[in-house]
């Protein structure tokens, strides 16, 4: 086996570190619960607990309730999570490293403090407690240990951010500081921690964030160079601008969502009228997008009198699309809304041979992030429809209670359908995406669903999971690769089985795939062809492809079929489905057109019409298939 040398071997060496905190510190716990236990001053902790036992008062029992809880298994678990997605979404801020040092410390901690329990069994204090006691040893103090990881982390954080900004950066690190000492306090107050085990807490928590600190941050820069006339600092992780004059396929098994377009083939539009039909959410464009959108087109030669606008409703999310097709067959769909609308619309269009083109303007935008279109509307079409057309795949769901209908994204059936549901309306009106992650914070102690899983008609596999997610494309927000495998035009849907087991599964699996989240790739020379699973690799293997400690287990179809034992929420591109014990999903190759940015210094295409690229001889376009008959063998599942 070839040994890894280099920067990243020695970045990642004080990892070898850990094992030996979880000596030092089971070690200073032994020592103090065994030789030193009758000495002075461990001989006066018994004192201190009764002292502060006997001088409670109901405010700073309130108060330090309040810390308690905060420092809680939950509570860390939740400011952890929305931490990680401020750093990697949150305009101006967003700073992949700084993610994955938080929420590896908190994980790190986590896994050093149960070691330690588990060497160190020291009884709590003997007096009145105010909280349950957790079957975990008093020594070291978990509470007090994350809280160090996490607000700990937050300082450091702080510190890199506002290097040579003067004395006052002190003073702002500061205040997440104090949390971990409000919360030790807190807890010797409450009646749950001896001043040693507050002390062995702050011990874990400060070692971890020294080693986490040199494996993710050391060597980071504090000022990065400025993108060349742009005057903007470069986006962490963002790949060059291709220079080749061609397109470049991309090769990677990650590709990054984030810096350009799938190389999809160019397709043709033969036989399509001059009209153009805007599919507009009336909530997601109001009248000023709107405006905006017709000048676009206009731009690009589609004039006011050939613009034909049809507004969504609750029955009809993509408007009278059907009528306006059967009556003129448009020359191109335009989309104003999100990954509903954009859905609504591919299940008409798909097979039809007529193109679309995506004005981003709802909560996700799940598709246009993943195609790396500009996610301001406007800017979206207009790079669009300078681009060429592509044929990209739609897969197509079915199960109990629902009626088939397609999906450019991802279709989920468990966890994620749950936090989908349950999103508020308002707060996705108002922050958008986000009320997502609240919604998801409600449902972390959902229990698993006991389920069966069929791929491409083979045996079917029994497994536990929180949910399972379907997907044609594979990165969430922030680039957070889900399905690192999926692409649009490989002709196979992506699943992933997602069942993380207690806190520090959840930890282990957002840790996994923050540390995924694609960098940028090194391009295969011009012309490479796209990377597709041929006859080898389009193979099933026994129980997929496990990751994250087994969390993540990940399987490639053409159909999937997935059987629960109880009815569970369900939902297809964000619209929620009716709950039920079935989904099944298959792929269909190349049935949707739609226009795409052409990648930086790729020619343009030629052909009479710049808006109607020609479509390579050797990669016709294959019409939707209807789904293979249902036999009594496919039915049984055995």
């Amino acid at each position: 086996m070839k040994r890894r040398s280099g920067p990243a071997a020695r970045r990642t060496r004080p990892l070898l570190l850990l094992p030996v905190q979880v000596a030092l510190v089971a070690g200073l716990g032994l020592l103090i619960t065994g030789p030193a236990a009758g000495h002075w001053p461990l001989t006066e902790e018994d004192r201190a607990n009764q002292h502060l036992a006997q001088e409670r008062v109901a405010p700073l029992t309130t108060v330090t309730e309040w810390f308690s809880v905060l420092a809680s298994t939950e509570g860390i678990i939740s400011v952890t999570l929305l931490c990680v997605v401020a750093l990697l979404v949150a305009p101006r801020v967003a700073g992949r490293a700084e993610a994955l040092f938080l929420s590896a410390s908190v994980a790190a901690q986590s896994a050093v403090f149960l070691l330690v329990t588990v060497l160190v069994q020291r009884p709590r204090p003997d007096v009145p407690r105010l909280d349950g006691a957790p079957p975990t040893s008093s020594f070291p103090s978990g509470h007090v240990g994350a809280s160090v990881a996490l607000y700990g982390g937050l300082a450091v954080i702080v510190l890199l951010r506002t290097r040579g900004r003067g004395p006052w950066r002190y003073a702002l690190a500061a205040v997440p500081l104090l949390v971990p000492l409000a919360v030790g306090m807190s807890r010797m107050y409450r009646g749950m921690h001896h001043p040693t085990d507050v002390a062995g807490g702050l011990l874990n928590g400060a070692a971890t964030l020294l080693i986490m600190g040199f494996v993710v941050l050391s060597g980071r820069e504090a000022h990065p160079a400025r993108e060349a006339g742009t005057g903007r600092a470069p986006r962490e992780g963002a790949a060059p601008a291709p220079t080749s004059p061609h397109p470049v396929a991309k090769t990677s098994p990650h590709p990054d969502p984030t810096t350009s377009p799938y190389p999809l083939a160019p397709a043709t539009a033969d036989g399509l009228g001059r009209t153009v039909a805007v599919v507009r959410h009336p909530l997601a464009c109001p009248d000023g997008l709107a405006d905006r959108i017709r000048a676009v087109l206009a731009a690009h030669g589609h004039a006011d009198a050939d613009q034909r606008w049809l507004l969504t409703t609750a029955e009809q999310p993509c408007g009278p699309l059907a009528e306006e097709i059967e009556a003129r067959r448009p020359a191109l769909v335009v989309v104003c809304g999100g990954d509903g609308t954009l859905r609504a619309v591919a299940d008409v269009l798909a097979g039809t041979g007529i193109p679309v083109a995506v004005a981003p303007c709802g909560t996700g935008n799940l598709l246009a992030r993943n195609l790396g279109l500009p996610l301001d509307p406007a800017d979206a079409l207009a790079a669009a429809l300078a681009g060429d057309c592509f044929a990209l795949d739609t897969g197509r769901v079915a199960g109990d209670g629902i009626t088939p209908t397609r999906f450019t994204v991802m279709a989920g059936i468990g966890f994620d359908a749950a936090m989908v549901r349950d999103a508020s309306p308002r707060l996705k009106s108002r922050l958008g995406w986000p009320a997502y992650v609240l919604s998801a914070l409600r449902h972390l102690n959902d229990p698993g669903m006991r389920l069966s899983i069929r791929v491409d008609g083979g045996r079917r596999y029994r497994r536990r999971a929180r949910m399972v997610v379907i997907g044609n494309v594979g990165a969430l927000q922030g680039g957070l690769p889900l399905l690192p495998r999926a692409r649009p035009d490989s002709g196979r849907l992506e699943v992933v089985l997602f069942d993380p087991r207690g806190p520090f599964g959840w930890l282990t699996t957002a840790g996994h795939l923050i540390s995924r989240i694609p960098r940028g790739a090194t391009p295969p020379p011009p012309d490479a062809p796209a990377a597709r699973p041929g006859p080898a690799t389009a193979s099933r293997t026994p129980d997929g492809r496990r990751a994250a400690g087994g969390a993540l287990e990940y399987f490639s179809a053409t159909r999937v079929d997935i059987r629960c034992a109880s009815p569970q929420p369900r939902e297809v591109d964000g619209d929620v489905l009716a709950d039920g014990v079935r989904l099944t999903a298959e792929v269909e190759p190349r049935a949707l057109r739609m226009y795409l940015p052409r990648v930086p210094g790729a020619p343009a295409a030629t052909g009479t019409d710049a808006r109607r690229a020609p479509r390579p001889a050797d990669r016709p376009h294959v019409p939707p298939q209807p789904a293979a008959p249902r036999t009594a063998e496919s039915e049984r599942g055995e």
